[in-house]
């Protein structure tokens, strides 16, 4: 009999989802929980490696499900909680930090991207992130992982960590294997004012982004004002790669309409990029202010937000524990 397949994700409670998170993870979310078993979890503690005002990390985590629920996830049919009202994911971690190597976590590259260049005043929670991430997917026994370009190092440390606590224990295949689930196109979406960043909540500027909520009228002043080019629109994908901001705007039309890239580029060579925006602020009007309209509505009930939760974390507690009952038997805890 073949291993049941499930889905593990987590989305860390920053606020303030754009339009990154919404094509690059949510709608994905979406359409996995029709196909298989699937828990989403808002990683409050992964949040906590840097400091988090605590009222602004407990508004987040119910913005964060708002975001979920407003983008169509349903919690009738995947499994939503926040990370902290599960104690076996903190649990796990310690147990796999006395499984992986520090010679595995010195390779994380984005460790040294976060930390930046004064990497003793980074906390050690930064540093063995990946551990916790690890804890998160097979404390489930989770068997896929939607994963974008900057997670992948991590999904293949989580793999290393389950490899190494079957051979350590001799439990063969007690924890799968995950497989990282990455779309056929997969949606890149950069910043509106610098096309070879992505799109992000850090960034200064809010015109660097579309957030799931804004107005229409933002949408429109913001689409306006992001970066393109002064030439008209190429006709092959080879010139536009050469203009990244530009490149961008087509992309996010693209991913908006279901059109390809190379019918986009059909249908707006040699036009004026003013063009190509007028048409994109009308598409993301129409397909984000709905999104954002949902999210400031839940948000007005967060009692419905926190029984999500509530009832999220029972069903999860559930297989936590039950995993954790053998893996404590296995490695010798009483």
């Amino acid at each position: 009999m073949g291993i049941k397949k499930l889905v593990f994700s987590g989305v860390q409670p920053t606020g303030n989802l754009h339009l990154g998170n919404y094509l690059g993870a949510l709608k994905n979310f979406v359409s996995l929980q029709k196909e298989m078993e699937c828990i989403y979890c808002v990683v409050d503690l992964h949040a906590i490696t840097v400091f988090q005002k605590p009222n602004e990390l407990r508004n987040n985590v119910l913005e964060t499900v708002a975001g979920f629920q407003a983008s169509g996830l349903d919690p009738e049919k995947s499994i939503i909680f926040n990370q902290s009202s599960v104690p076996g994911h903190a649990e796990l971690a310690w147990i796999l930090n006395c499984i992986a190597r520090i010679g595995w976590l010195n390779r994380m590259t984005q460790f040294k991207d976060k930390a930046g260049s004064d990497k003793e005043k980074a906390s050690v929670g930064l540093y063995i992130y990946p551990n916790l991430m690890a804890a998160d997917i097979l404390l489930y026994k989770a068997t896929h992982v939607p994963v974008g370009a900057d997670q992948k190092q991590h999904l293949e440390l989580s793999r290393d960590i389950a490899q190494k606590f079957n051979k350590d224990f001799n439990c063969k295949n007690f924890f799968p294997l995950p497989e990282p689930l990455i779309p056929k196109k997969v949606s890149r979406i950069m910043s509106l004012r610098d096309g070879t960043k992505k799109m992000s909540k850090s960034e200064d500027s809010d015109y660097s982004r579309i957030n799931l909520k804004d107005s229409a009228d933002e949408i429109n002043k913001k689409i306006k004002k992001a970066k393109s080019d002064s030439e008209e629109i190429p006709d092959n994908l080879k010139n536009l790669e050469k203009k990244p901001e530009a490149l961008n705007l087509i992309n996010i039309y693209s991913e908006i309409s279901k059109i390809s890239l190379e019918n986009v580029l059909n249908e707006m060579s040699g036009k004026e990029y003013s063009y190509l925006k007028t048409k994109l602020a009308e598409l993301l009007v129409s397909e984000i202010t709905p999104v954002g309209k949902e999210i400031k509505k839940l948000l007005g009930d967060k009692s419905h937000l926190e029984q999500i939760l509530k009832k999220g974390k029972e069903k999860a507690n559930i297989i936590a524990e039950e995993n954790l009952k053998n893996i404590r038997e296995i490695v010798g805890l009483i």
